[in-house]
């Protein structure tokens, strides 16, 4: 049996990736501290469940055995957090010992989460051969990941390493993020309980907002990715916020109109949009899902009760 080593496994992106997993006949090894995931995100999981700090790898590197790939999706993601010393500790050097241990491991793949927020508000579409401009401690935490991770691999010869770069993500499993969750669950929940959903005016923001069943998909094929290096994953279209309120209002039955504010932000990014190209010529990856059956899909299965694995 194939095994694999899924850090920040009871967290959103993770634990669709580990459960995923062992859907498709992997031995999984789920690695958590539980500081922002939750048990109930690995409801049915079958795995071992090791918790320990990702960063401090006397805690789990002994612990987890031989493995063939890791997946690293470990990370603080709360873009709000300003505590740069931890924001780069639990990052940056959290990916450091990941490889670490995949090399002593002798694991064939590493396939890590970084962001579009390495972007910053940079021109869209947003390539990979753009320069880094993060605006936040954050972005700039992925942004030396990816700097880590391309040293890191010529020295590792046999070991293959792919980061990803996350645009805007929703799907089943975020609802433990709260105020980090995707602006599609918190305007769901705004909308569910009878209040008119509040965006900054006038709606015509927009994001490249990508289903979490993709993201999971892209996981997987950068595992048989024949070259390192870091891609978008993306849908390579925008969605502005009006539309994911008149997304909501479908799946709900209801018409609520938009509660327009003036944005306090001055470093609020208008639009992310992302070059899908390079992701598909070397991954095989490309977005199967459309925004509005994603919304179907994910929030579908919420009302019903159930998470739809």
């Amino acid at each position: 049996m194939k095994r694999a080593l899924v850090t920040g496994a009871a967290g959103f992106i993770g634990s669709n990736l580990a459960l995923e997993l062992e859907r498709r006949g992997w031995g999984v090894v789920a690695l958590d501290d539980f500081s922002s995931g939750h048990f109930e995100n690995l409801r049915g999981f079958r795995g071992e469940v090791i918790a320990a700090d990702v960063s401090k790898p006397e805690d789990w590197q002994d612990r987890v055995g031989p493995v063939s790939a890791v997946f690293h999706q470990a990370a603080i993601t709360d873009t709000t957090v300003s505590d740069q010393m931890r924001m780069m500790r639990v990052n940056v050097e959290g990916l450091r010992d990941v490889l670490r241990f995949a090399a002593r491991a002798r694991a064939r793949s590493v396939v890590y989460a970084s962001s579009a927020g390495t972007y910053g508000a940079g021109p869209c579409p947003m390539r990979e051969t753009q320069e880094p401009n993060p605006l936040n401690i954050y972005g700039f935490s992925k942004a030396v990941m990816e700097r880590v991770a391309a040293g890191f691999v010529r020295k590792a010869r046999g070991l293959r390493v792919t980061g990803l770069r996350y645009f805007n993500v929703f799907g089943p499993r975020e609802s433990h993020k709260d105020k980090a969750a995707s602006m599609v669950w918190q305007l769901y929940v705004q909308m569910k309980a009878g209040r008119r959903p509040r965006i900054f005016k006038h709606g015509e923001q927009y994001r490249d907002q990508i289903y979490v069943r993709d993201v999971v998909e892209a996981n997987l094929r950068a595992l048989e990715a024949r070259q390192n290096g870091v891609f978008n994953v993306c849908t390579g279209r925008g969605t502005d916020f009006n539309a994911v309120v008149s997304a909501l209002n479908g799946v709900l039955g209801t018409s609520y109109e938009p509660e327009y504010f003036d944005n306090p932000y001055l470093f609020y990014q208008n639009q992310t949009l992302g070059d899908a190209a390079q992701a598909k010529k070397a991954l095989g990856f490309a977005a199967r899902w459309g925004f509005a059956d994603a919304v179907r899909d994910y929030l579908g299965g919420v009302r019903e009760g159930a998470l739809r694995d």
